[in-house]
């Protein structure tokens, strides 16, 4: 075999995401699968050189090449494609799709375009984040067969590796013009079926993508829209639950000591995705949303939390792993979120549960589910908790107006009596945010001891929280256009004295929240400004992360963020129209 090859951390915009539902992997410009965790999302990775971990599988051409790369329209398959002085090679990457939970298989398929190509290709992989090499490896019938901690694993289309002294698969590989070269990886904690035949999964996994992501034709941008969609397809597992992103430890800010990991379902995120999935008709990730959200406040009822494991247990502890990170970052494993409460969550599932009403989606169990979040408000909307930010427990305006938002949207949905309660509650937590939240310029504060607005409280009066045309409202607007833009781009809030940008990256999600209020107000052209901007706030792949370095260029965070996604979506939808207090006006 040839000398191996190492593969150092990418920037963020150059990886592309492949995802089944159940786990995602991370792929780099030089063919590298930097990150998979198996068999789960928050299982331990097996692929991990992203964080500075050992264990990486790549597809690389062995000439000098520039890389591009794109998805085939509204699936997470992924075509790298390398130019050469003399051809063309593709490699065509995917998740078979739709998933087994217990089983990952990674599909590889290396296409010669125009002449014979040479490819470099190794495996190296290794359980607990790199600590556990491959052991007890086998050819067996031209398929590797090995181990690595308790999970099985079994490379086809790979009968010429060879391994060396540390365990791992290499071989140079040539691959005719006009040919094509099937490799199949699967891992599992399980005894394997007899080995897959690659045509079959390839044909399947095409037209599974193909089913689950509609058409969105009928929204401003139908090719990111679909991509959005599919991207948030590829985060929600089987049972329903979305993750909030593929991966952890990626730095927002570097050694700024904010590392996170989000490999766990944040109701709020979903409720996010489930609203954007039901603008123009219900389509499924509505349903899954509702399922899942639902399912946690019957099970836990008033120690409710703001995240879960995919499987609807809480999420672990905080630790870090004694790896070196992402340049600039920290690998924490766990999350803080499973000692919060967060009030606004529970104004998002009412969003979303009235949402599924509007579309006669409510199944007779989200009932009771929707009776406990009204008694949870009820009870906990004057005590201090930790918001949409998950800062420290204090008295957030933005989380009141979120349980007004989402009281108004249900309270039509209720019997006559039950729904004037709703709204009764609705106004009683509205006057006493304004009583306290009020600043000096008429606009929202974030909180009654922290002056300065935030961008997320522009979010409320969209869901029906306020009026657009109140003093408040506008005023909101206003003091967020003032204090938190800049060059197109949205910060959360400021957090200092320092000037934008300095403290933090600009928030993605907020752009897009910024394009909703302006499309609210009937400034369709701000509106259309402020979504193009942040749209296109992205790599060749088309992944967006929680912030963005203005300044840099550069994407910061945790790949690819579900809720940057799902507010890219609904506005893709809501731009098409008027909002509907002005389209009424012209009836």
């Amino acid at each position: 075999m040839s000398a191996w090859q190492d593969f150092p951390p990418h920037v963020l915009r150059e990886y592309a995401l492949l995802a089944d539902g159940e786990r995602g992997a991370l792929c780099g410009p030089r063919g590298d699968i930097a990150w998979l965790c198996a068999p789960g999302w928050s299982d331990s990775a097996v692929f991990s050189s992203l964080i500075g971990g050992r264990g990486a599988y790549s597809v690389s051409p062995a000439a000098t090449c520039v890389w591009g790369g794109y998805y085939e329209p509204d699936t997470l398959i992924w075509r790298s494609r390398w130019v050469s002085t003399d051809t063309v090679v593709e490699c065509r990457d995917a998740l078979a799709y739709p998933a087994d939970p217990r089983r990952v298989v990674l599909l590889r398929r290396i296409e010669a375009v125009e002449r014979d190509v040479r490819m470099h290709v190794q495996l190296d992989l290794r359980d607990a984040f790199g600590s556990r090499s491959m052991r007890e490896l086998a050819l067996d019938e031209g398929a590797w067969t090995a181990r690595t901690g308790d999970l099985r694993i079994r490379w086809s289309g790979a009968a010429a590796a060879r391994p060396d002294d540390q365990g791992r698969l290499g071989f140079e590989l040539t691959v005719p013009g006009g040919t094509r070269h099937d490799l199949v990886l699967e891992i599992s904690d399980r005894r394997l079926p007899p080995p897959p035949e690659a045509g079959k999964l390839w044909a399947a996994t095409e037209h599974a993508w193909h089913t689950a992501v509609p058409r969105l034709e009928d929204t401003v941008a139908p090719r990111d829209a679909g991509h959005a969609y599919a991207v948030l397809r590829g985060l929600t597992t089987h049972g329903g639950g979305m993750v909030a992103a593929a991966t952890m430890g990626l730095p927002e800010r570097a050694e700024a000591g904010r590392n996170y990991d989000y490999r766990y379902v944040w109701l709020r995120d979903q409720c996010y995705a489930g609203i954007a999935a039901s603008i123009a008709e219900a389509h499924p990730l509505l349903d899954d949303a509702v399922a899942f959200t639902a399912a946690r406040v019957l099970e836990h009822g008033d120690k409710l939390l703001p995240a879960y494991r995919p499987d609807g247990t809480p999420p672990p502890d905080e630790t870090t792993l004694h790896l070196p990170g992402y340049p600039g970052g920290n690998p924490v494993v766990g999350n803080h979120v499973n000692g919060q409460f967060q009030l606004d969550t529970l104004g998002e599932m009412l969003q979303l549960y009235a949402a599924a009403a509007r579309h006669d989606h409510l199944t007779a169990d989200v009932e009771p589910a929707i009776d406990l979040c009204v008694d949870l408000i009820t009870r906990r909307w004057d005590q201090p908790e930790a918001g949409v930010w998950e800062l420290h427990d204090d008295w957030w305006s933005h989380s009141r107006l979120a349980c007004v938002a989402g009281l108004r949207a249900i309270a039509p949905h209720h019997t006559a009596h039950r729904g004037a309660e709703l709204s009764g509650l609705a106004d009683k937590l509205l006057a006493e945010t304004t009583r306290r939240c009020i600043g000096r310029r008429g606009a929202w504060e974030r909180t009654p001891n922290l002056p300065g607005t935030d961008a997320a409280l522009l979010l409320p009066p969209v869901r029906g929280a306020l009026p657009a045309d109140d003093p408040r409202t506008t005023a909101t607007l206003a003091a967020v256009r003032s204090d938190l833009c800049e060059d197109g781009y949205a910060y959360r809030f400021a957090p200092d004295d320092r000037p934008l940008g300095d403290a933090e990256g600009a928030f993605l999600l907020c752009g897009f929240v910024m394009s909703l209020a302006e499309w609210h107000q009937g400034h369709h052209v701000e509106a259309f400004r402020w979504f193009e901007r942040n749209r296109a706030a992205c790599g060749p792949p088309g992944l967006l992360a929680e912030e963005y370095d203005v300044r840099q260029r550069q994407l910061r965070g945790n790949l690819p963020q579900a809720f940057v996604h799902a507010l890219l979506l609904e506005t893709s939808h809501r731009l098409t129209a008027a909002p509907p207090h002005i389209e009424s006006r012209h009836r």
